[in-house]
């Protein structure tokens, strides 16, 4: 049995992206952003990626899947706000997607001395993956009536 290959690009990310991927969020990111923010998928995408200084998508067979960047929390400490939001996609190529996200993560702290943000607790999938990341996680805090963990991963340079 012979598999095809998927073709899995990383490019910077565009607002023309934007609908394919909030069309068809995740159900756990979906209740996060609107847990925390409100917003519907398009109007956290647009959000995010407004906020963010880099931000890329994924593209996965040409079709946007994921979009993730970093937003400058203070300039002066060096600490930025991870952020990643996509489809099923994510789980179906899960492979490619944690070997790729230590490359991400290694280049954002070569920038950012600390990254933090906080993560929807019913968000299991991400929570694993960050702490397979290497990120620390706080206790959970309720806001808006949900809870969230703070999670927090600091350079090795600091």
């Amino acid at each position: 049995m012979s598999r095809s290959a998927v073709d899995i690009r990383v490019i910077p990310a565009r607002a023309a992206h934007i609908r394919t991927i909030a069309r068809r969020m995740r159900k756990a990111d979906r209740e996060e952003v609107l847990a925390a923010s409100g917003y519907t998928p398009a109007a956290a995408l647009i959000f995010s990626l407004r906020k963010s200084s880099h931000a890329w998508t994924a593209m996965i067979d040409g079709v946007p899947e994921v979009m993730f960047g970093v937003g400058d929390l203070n300039v002066l400490a060096g600490v930025g706000a991870p952020w990643l939001l996509g489809t099923d996609a994510v789980e179906k190529h899960y492979v490619h997607f944690l070997r790729s996200s230590v490359g991400f993560r290694d280049q954002l702290l070569r920038r950012y001395a600390v990254l933090k943000n906080f993560v929807d607790v019913r968000n299991r999938a991400s929570i694993r993956w960050l702490r397979w990341l290497g990120f620390t996680l706080s206790d959970p805090v309720e806001f808006r009536g949900h809870e969230f963990r703070l999670f927090e991963l600091r350079s090795p340079d600091v």
